[in-house]
């Protein structure tokens, strides 16, 4: 297990490591920098946000009913064999 003070150089280590790879030699730091941090956020390097998909019709069914009594325990969690059952006896268009 490591020390307090061995936590701390890992951390001042891997701080140093990062900024050192985002101001490589082959490209601009900055260049570098945006395009990390555009992927971070889980967008392409064009920029464009991912399109979200469609809800089934069984997240469909949680959303809208999720907040009855019905399909609630006394604690608050979701009865999820409960909204199964009626999920499946439902009537589908």
């Amino acid at each position: 297990m490591p020390t307090k003070r061995e936590r701390e150089y890992y951390r001042m280590g891997f701080q140093d490591g990062a900024k050192a790879g985002l101001q490589g030699p082959y490209m601009g730091g900055d260049v570098v920098k945006e395009l990390f941090f555009e992927k971070r956020r889980g967008k392409g390097f064009t920029g464009d946000p991912k399109p979200k998909r469609k809800l089934s019709a069984w997240n469909k069914f949680v959303k809208a009913n999720s907040k009855k009594s019905e399909f609630r325990y006394r604690d608050g969690k979701l009865n999820l064999k409960k909204m199964g059952v009626a999920f499946r006896r439902k009537k589908r268009r």
